[in-house]
């Protein structure tokens, strides 16, 4: 399944970006596998093999409106491969492929108290000079870990918690 998702994510990225259309499809690819996730009904439809080709195409024209024919070509195409339970998979994988064209570097921030704006800002100003690549910024707040920041960038880590300096002085007290 994984490399079916891939192959068609792929080939979709392609023609979207041959059309100059990336984040449009994108967009639309993603609203409406929030659609299908969100709908029990609607999977049951789409992903059940009850249902023939021909009435599950009738059931997106009607449920599509303001679609761009390069996502409505794709979801036909999935539909008569009988492909569209992997359309989550292919979301996915495109969202990859676009992070990476767009060289998006996600970077979370976790700080014991909130952080000011500011510094948040020059942070992922910083990280952004020394990598390269833009950087989609996220903050949030978790007390357990006492204070200091968590950096993750990417699927990198950088713990300057307190709670992970008292851990590592517990373990070189625990060796003694």
């Amino acid at each position: 399944m994984e490399e079916i998702a891939t192959v068609y994510a792929r080939s979709l990225f392609e023609v979207a970006s041959e059309q100059d259309k990336l984040d449009l499809v994108r967009e639309q690819i993603s609203q409406f596998a929030d659609a299908v996730s969100e709908n029990r009904e609607l999977q049951v439809f789409l992903f059940s093999p009850y249902f023939s080709s021909e009435e599950k195409k009738d059931g997106l024209d009607r449920a599509l409106t303001d679609v761009d024919p390069v996502v409505d070509n794709f979801l036909r195409l999935l539909i008569e491969k009988h492909r569209m339970p992997v359309i989550f998979r292919i979301r996915a994988e495109y969202d990859r492929l676009w992070e990476e064209e767009n060289k998006l570097l996600p970077v979370e921030i976790t700080s014991a108290v909130e952080l000011p704006e500011a510094t948040v800002k020059q942070l992922g100003d910083r990280i952004s000079e020394q990598t390269g690549r833009r950087v989609e910024l996220s903050s949030h707040i978790e007390p357990e870990i006492l204070g200091g920041i968590v950096v993750q960038v990417g699927n990198s880590v950088l713990d300057a918690s307190i709670r992970n300096r008292l851990e590592q002085l517990r373990r070189q007290v625990a060796k003694a």
